[in-house]
C-alpha cells in the first residue's frame, strides 16, 4: 500500500484554515512490561486456554491469588484479546482453505475490512504492504464454495481491484515457543 495510503487513512489532513481533526478513538495506553512470570503464563494459556488458575500458579510458582491477578492484568492491558478453540477445519467440514489477496481502492480499508469480515468462512484479515493490500485466510466447504465466495462476494466488493487466490494443501498451526 503506498505511503499516501497509510498516511491519509485517518482522514482528512489538517489545513492552516482549521484545527486538526479530532481522532476518532483516543490513543490505547502503553501496556505494561511483561516479566518472565507473565510470559510463561502466556505460553501456557496458549496451548491450553482452559488451563485452571491452580495449575498456572503451579506451574510458575506463585500463589493463585497472584495467578489470578495476573492473568486478569493481562486481559484488562489487551495482551490476553480473548481465549478460543483451534479448529481442524477439514474435520468440521471445511475442506477448502485459501489465502486471498486482495488489491483495494487507496483509502477504503475500513470499507473493505467491513465487508470481509461479513464473508462466511473469513477467519483472518491483515493490511500488509508489498505487491496487494489485504492478506485474507478464508475455509469453506469445498472447491465450489470457494469459487462462489472469491468469484461471487469478493470481486464484487466495489473496492477490491483484482484478487488472486493461493490454495492451501496442508496447514500447521504453531504453538508457543518451548522454555
Amino acid at each position: 500500500m503506498p505511503d499516501e495510503q497509510m498516511a491519509n487513512s485517518g482522514g482528512p489532513p489538517a489545513t492552516a484554515a482549521g484545527p486538526p481533526p479530532t481522532p476518532s478513538a483516543p490513543p490505547s495506553p502503553a501496556a505494561r512490561p511483561l516479566d518472565t512470570i507473565d510470559r510463561s503464563i502466556l505460553r501456557m494459556l496458549q496451548t491450553d486456554g482452559r488451563a485452571s488458575i491452580r495449575s498456572v500458579a503451579e506451574r510458575v510458582h506463585v500463589s493463585r491469588a497472584n495467578a489470578y491477578a495476573r492473568i486478569n492484568r493481562l486481559i484488562d492491558d489487551g495482551v490476553i484479546r480473548g481465549f478460543s478453540a483451534l479448529i481442524d477445519q477439514e474435520r468440521a467440514g471445511q475442506g477448502a482453505s485459501a489465502y486471498i489477496t486482495l488489491k483495494i481502492v487507496q483509502n477504503s480499508w475500513r470499507t473493505v475490512r467491513k465487508q470481509l469480515t461479513a464473508l462466511p468462512g473469513a477467519t483472518h484479515i491483515a493490511l500488509v504492504s508489498g505487491d496487494f493490500d489485504v492478506l485474507l485466510l478464508v475455509h469453506t466447504k469445498d472447491n465450489r464454495e470457494l469459487r462462489e465466495l472469491v468469484l461471487t462476494r469478493i470481486q464484487s466488493i466495489p473496492e477490491v481491484l483484482s484478487t488472486r487466490t493461493l490454495l492451501v494443501f496442508e496447514e500447521t498451526d504453531l504453538g508457543p515457543e518451548e522454555e
